[in-house]
């Protein structure tokens, strides 16, 4: 098993490099040309700047079993196809039973902005959260280990 971090706008890379060094698990950074994660002592694979350019290579590198950290709905579906796992910055596991849901709530929420109607975005982050992410991220990787 290894992770995998889609690295654009992702806030707990810190929190997922530090868990996977814990349970030693290799990782991965994905990332475009506009972020430089090279104080990490990760690979990092950057990729040019194009829309979804760094999701095509994670569904590109994911096996069943692994382990993919994205707020990216679209790339959480194609990852869990491929039996991989798939979590977002709050600790959300990605599953068959929600990806639909969360799908529908994108484009609906996309139709709402494209007709001019306001969405309110999401909540500044808190130290809450990424303790909420790191208990999850550790209870995924638990389980499937065994």
């Amino acid at each position: 098993m290894k992770i995998l971090i889609d690295g654009d706008g992702c806030p707990v890379i810190d929190v997922s490099i530090n868990i996977a060094k814990k349970f030693n698990k290799e990782v991965f950074i994905i990332c475009d040309t506009s972020h430089n994660f090279s104080k990490y002592k990760v690979d990092t694979i950057v990729v040019s700047k194009g829309q979804d350019a760094a999701d095509f290579i994670i569904v590109n590198k994911v096996n069943k079993g692994d382990i993919v950290v994205t707020q990216d709905y679209g790339l959480a579906a194609m990852i869990l196809s491929k039996g991989a796992y798939a979590i977002n910055q709050n600790g959300l596991i990605y599953t068959n039973e929600n990806i639909d849901q969360l799908l529908f709530t994108r484009h609906i929420s996309k139709k709402i902005r494209n007709s001019g109607g306001k969405i309110k975005g999401p909540k500044k982050r808190n130290k809450e959260d990424d303790l909420k992410f790191e208990k999850a991220l550790i209870n995924l990787i638990k389980i499937k280990e065994y």
